[in-house]
């Protein structure tokens, strides 16, 4: 039986991802919790922990914003596959520190991400 992916954040891309996320944490009151090479991945969380903005490097540009769906890295596989079945298509496909990361496209052509996290 196929575990359903979690909603886990929503992800921004942004030129300049330390201001995008200096204006997100003044805004809503977020904590920073999590930073991956320099600043290409910040995760902006409440004060309990609960993720709200991954802001990662990239092109402002129309669909700029995704969900990211979680999962552990041992369902991984079977998620994505659910996925494709379902009618997403994959862009990539890699392994980060932190966990699998599959690019997606839904089937009206807005981007996703599936997230295997460690």
């Amino acid at each position: 039986m196929t575990v359903v992916p979690a909603f886990d954040l929503v992800t921004v891309d942004a030129p300049e991802p330390d201001r995008v996320a200096d204006f997100w944490r003044t805004v809503l009151g977020l904590v920073e919790v999590e930073r991956e090479d320099g600043d290409r991945w910040i995760v902006l969380a409440e004060s309990d922990g609960t993720r709200r903005i991954g802001i990662q490097r990239g092109d402002v540009r129309p669909g700029g914003v995704h969900l990211d769906l979680a999962c552990s890295p041992d369902d991984f596989d079977d998620e994505l596959d659910a996925l494709v079945a379902a009618g997403a298509r994959v862009e990539a496909r890699r392994e980060e520190p932190y966990g699998l990361i599959a690019n997606l496209v839904d089937p009206a052509g807005y981007v996703f991400d599936l997230c295997g996290y460690r």
